[in-house]
């Protein structure tokens, strides 16, 4: 015996938004799910366009996105700011990587990878506490300067991505301390001061590139804010159906990207998703290009 069944589109909308809300009112996010031993992941989190698109891609006998990471810029900061002939050198760099490409990558900017190492381990351990502790970070009032949640878009996007992120406004008007999660506290605020320094040295650059005075970007505003988000990619049991972080094009002026070993990450260049390979203590800058994530394996 054979049966079909359809329902209408309205009741489909229904049933979504009531599986979102539900969702959503565990306060656990994705990680939630991972610890409750599911073995498929929920409909809302199935995204029709990248299965579609890895299909295509099999059926092609190619990858999804590319593997090849050449071309890619990698900037080398070393004597930034003590040598005037490197310093040229260096401009011209990142002049072109901006024109050509809208994101590069960095070494020797200046942060230890010490200090890198304990962002991604303070961030590993937010997110891996007990789900109690981290609940009272749970919301989705933007308004607060620290907050947890999964998708930030969860109730308008078209599917949501297997992740979870703590967002914190670091400047102009940062947090009490006190306001930080304790796990994570203090490298937050280490790690958000270098980051500013170091976003002062890019945005001279851009600047000197563009052949306008070093500090013109900065006198303007552009390096009043800092918004930081730690992003957390747990286990997925079915990744082939849905991505850590859909394609999307970052808001801010420029971001600047810690990744860790674990890969995924791609860029879209030439209309073709290229891999940007991780480089241990390497930072990925981004002028509003656009980028995506996949799920990690179970």
């Amino acid at each position: 015996m054979a049966e079909i069944k359809s329902e209408p589109a309205e009741q489909s909308i229904y049933n979504r938004i009531n599986e979102l809300k539900a969702f959503d009112e565990t306060k656990s996010g994705v990680k939630g799910l991972v610890d409750s031993g599911l073995s498929k992941i929920p409909t809302i989190f199935i995204n029709e366009e990248y299965k579609l698109e890895r299909n295509n891609n099999i059926h092609n006998q190619k990858s999804v996105g590319s593997t090849n990471n050449g071309g890619i810029p990698i900037i080398d900061l070393t004597g930034v700011d003590d040598d005037p002939n490197l310093r040229r050198e260096i401009v011209k760099e990142v002049g072109e990587a901006c024109d050509k490409w809208g994101f590069f990558q960095i070494i020797n900017h200046g942060i230890p990878v010490t200090t890198l190492d304990e962002m991604m381990d303070g961030i590993r351990r937010f997110h891996e506490q007990d789900k109690e502790a981290k609940k009272e970070f749970y919301s989705r009032d933007i308004t607060r300067k620290v907050y947890y949640n999964s998708n930030y878009d969860l109730y308008l996007a078209e599917a949501t991505n297997w992740r979870d992120t703590l967002s914190c406004v670091m400047a102009p008007r940062g947090p009490l301390p006190q306001q930080l999660p304790a796990v994570c506290r203090d490298i937050f605020i280490e790690y958000s001061n270098k980051v500013m320094k170091l976003g002062h040295t890019l945005l001279e650059l851009f600047s000197e590139a563009l052949g306008l005075n070093r500090s013109y970007l900065e006198d303007i505003g552009c390096g009043e804010g800092l918004f930081v988000m730690g992003h957390y990619y747990p286990p997925c049991p079915e990744p082939d159906l849905t991505l850590g972080t859909s394609s999307h094009t970052d808001c801010g002026f420029f971001t600047i990207l810690l990744q860790d070993q674990i890969g995924g990450l791609q860029v879209r260049h030439q209309n073709q998703w290229l891999d940007v390979h991780s480089i241990h203590g390497a930072l990925i800058i981004n002028l509003a290009d656009m980028m995506q994530a996949s799920a990690p394996y179970l």
